[in-house]
């Protein structure tokens, strides 16, 4: 089979090597899309033992297995089912830390890989296979970053910082759950467009302003200041944004002087894919433009490197058959 090893220094290779082979628990699943996600770029600069890619569709193939031949999308955590958070539903939060496909394990940027059989989601027959792969990082982390905000706030005046594929995600999860005026603060020209484009407005830095919740998705340690400091007393500030730095917060007058609500979320529990799906099929239409280019494997280098420049919001690798 085809699949991309990332070797560092921003270069991609496609190369030859065999169809994985399952073990006890795993099925064999054929690749048929996989999403770029920013989360790659450390891989893509310093290079990865594995294949990557973790925002996958397939259709299982494993004859005798109930679901051989069905498209499914794969859970990144391959969660134990057994262990408190999981008994709670939280499987995002397993506590024996298994995994994570694309990472751990073999991922997607490949014609073939295998998964854990807990980790094969079942996709709605209305789900256009292009727009499956959102299901996974961008409407469902996300979204369930939003729901642990409205436990504690309203999501009426809210600030999404960085337009990377999780912040626009964000704006658009925000919309579809009921957020009244969205801002967004983002240096690339065109991913702010894009956010424009999407319904939010600019953030204008001169001004002050503060927010009921605000979503950090940059990861940046200047994100996640500008984050704290926007947040109105008794608001929710959420970090999405993965990032490699350290936290390194100033506790300023803007920090320290109010109450508010950190949150910290890492990906979405499995019983939310099903009410994800729903708000996707109910719109295609707003979640069809995230996608702004398809290309090959073969293609894959050039594809992420203009990922990597910023000139793409949410790409998508296909193979082709």
């Amino acid at each position: 089979m085809k699949q991309a090893k990332f070797l560092g220094g921003n270069t991609i290779e496609i190369v030859d090597g065999p169809i994985p082979v399952p073990a006890s628990g795993e099925v064999l699943v054929e690749v048929e899309r996989c999403a770029l996600c920013g989360s790659d770029f450390k891989v893509y600069k310093s290079g990865w033992p594995r294949t990557p890619g973790h925002e996958v569709v397939g259709h299982v193939r494993c004859p005798g297995h109930t679901l051989d031949g069905r498209r499914v999308a794969l859970y990144i955590p391959a969660w134990c089912g057994c262990c408190e958070q999981c008994r709670r539903g939280n499987t995002q939060c397993c506590e024996m830390k298994p995994p994570n496909l694309g990472w751990g394990t073999p991922g997607g940027y490949a014609e073939w890989l295998v998964a854990p059989t807990q980790c094969l989601l079942p996709v709605a027959d209305d789900v256009p296979s292009k727009l499956a792969p959102l299901l996974l990082d961008v409407i469902g982390t996300t979204g369930h970053g939003i729901r642990l905000a409205r436990r504690v706030t309203g999501i009426g005046n809210c600030l999404v910082i960085g337009a990377g594929p999780i912040g626009i995600g964000a704006v658009l999860m925000l919309q579809v759950l009921g957020a009244d005026r969205i801002q967004c603060a983002e240096l690339k020209p065109y991913r702010l467009q894009k956010a424009m484009e999407f319904g939010a407005t600019q953030y204008d830095a001169s001004r002050s302003h503060r927010f009921e919740l605000v979503i950090e998705a940059s990861g940046s340690r200047l994100g996640r200041q500008q984050a704290l400091e926007a947040t109105l007393p008794g608001g929710a500030c959420v970090f999405l944004g993965e990032s490699t730095d350290n936290w390194d917060i100033e506790e300023n007058r803007e920090v320290k002087l109010k109450d508010f609500f950190l949150i910290r979320s890492f990906y979405f529990p499995i019983g939310e894919f099903v009410e994800n799906e729903r708000l996707l099929v109910a719109n295609k239409e707003a979640f069809g433009r995230m996608v702004d280019d398809e290309a090959p494997l073969e293609e894959l280098p050039g594809l992420f490197a203009a990922f990597y420049r910023g000139e793409k919001v949410k790409p998508m690798m296909t193979i082709r058959r």
